[in-house]
């Protein structure tokens, strides 16, 4: 008897407990961390979250920038962090899926050291050529790599990125050789790209929708199966290569065992801006595709078939981050 009511007792101060963090929260600034440089689109996405947060809950969200070792640095930080709800993240498909199963010792599990709370958009890639390169479907594009073997290269923001991952899939599944050329990041890959240095690459709509526009780059197809919003004349890959169907997504979380009510809050908070036009405007000025809003369960779960879903997509690319 006694032992049922400790139990009972040690269950009515969780409880209290959990509704003063909800009743309190938040009574401090709030950290969102991105893993990535300012200005780079996961930083826009994450700071036009922090607006929105800022103004619904009447407390100041700070964003700090903390780019680097395939955006697990930030991951790592954020997973020691006290789990009160004051250091957030907004995580990507690298920081979950890739970065962890393409390192030896990540020193990070995605599906143990963070909370997920939301998923903010989904990311569609473009295969782009330079408009030198003689094909302009992806039938052609086949005929051509397959015909000229290591003629050709590929340029990647690095080694294991998903435009990276991508690339050799598409490799692997048709028989193709074309040579991989990785950068440091977007940018630098870009002016390549352009000047014809490297021959095509996997993009996103930010990058791909104003040069196509400008006659710069040609589309041959998307890496998601399902056909694009953003360029509807762009046809998916998959249109050619069955089961070819890839997309990178961006993610809200925090560290783990975050309170339950804390988590409910930030979730509903985000679901109802996703509702809003402002944020179909957001997402088309990111140049994702919309999306489902997820619950934290249902995040969750997303998170746990994703990476078993790119595990072996990764082994079979080949990718490896030292």
């Amino acid at each position: 008897m006694l032992k049922l009511l400790l139990i009972g007792a040690c269950a009515l101060i969780s409880i209290n407990s959990q509704s003063q963090d909800l009743k309190n929260y938040p009574n401090k600034p709030v950290k969102i961390v991105v893993p990535f440089t300012a200005g780079s689109l996961v930083d826009v996405l994450g700071r036009a979250i922090g607006e929105e947060l800022q103004s619904s809950l009447k407390q100041s969200f700070i964003i700090e920038n903390k780019a680097g070792a395939s955006t697990l640095l930030a991951a790592k930080a954020v997973a020691v962090a006290v789990p009160d709800g004051y250091t957030l993240m907004v995580p990507t498909v690298t920081t979950l899926s890739l970065g962890p199963q393409l390192m030896a010792n990540p020193g990070f599990d995605p599906l143990k050291d963070l909370t997920p709370i939301a998923r903010l958009g989904v990311t569609n890639f473009f295969l782009v050529v330079n408009p030198t390169f003689p094909a302009r479907n992806m039938k052609d594009w086949i005929e051509v790599v397959r015909k000229n073997p290591g003629k050709y290269s590929y340029a990647s923001s690095g080694n294991g990125s998903p435009q990276h991952i991508f690339m050799e899939l598409l490799k692997k599944q048709l028989g193709l050789n074309i040579t991989h050329i990785p950068y440091k990041g977007s940018n630098t890959s870009m002016v390549d790209l352009l000047s014809g240095q490297v021959d095509m690459s996997f993009i996103d709509g930010t990058l791909a929708i104003p040069n196509l526009k400008a006659n710069k780059l040609y589309a041959l197809g998307t890496s998601m199966a399902k056909r694009t919003v953003l360029v509807p004349s762009v046809p998916p890959i998959a249109e050619t290569v069955p089961g070819f169907d890839w997309s990178g997504w961006i993610a809200f979380a925090g560290p783990p065992n975050m309170p339950g009510p804390i988590v409910d809050l930030l979730a509903d908070k985000l679901k109802k801006f996703q509702a809003t036009p402002a944020y179909a405007v957001l997402l088309d000025k990111a140049a994702m595709e919309p999306s489902d809003p997820l619950s934290p369960t249902e995040m969750a779960e997303f998170v746990r078939k994703e990476y078993r879903r790119w595990s072996p997509a990764i082994q079979n690319s080949g990718a490896v981050v030292d």
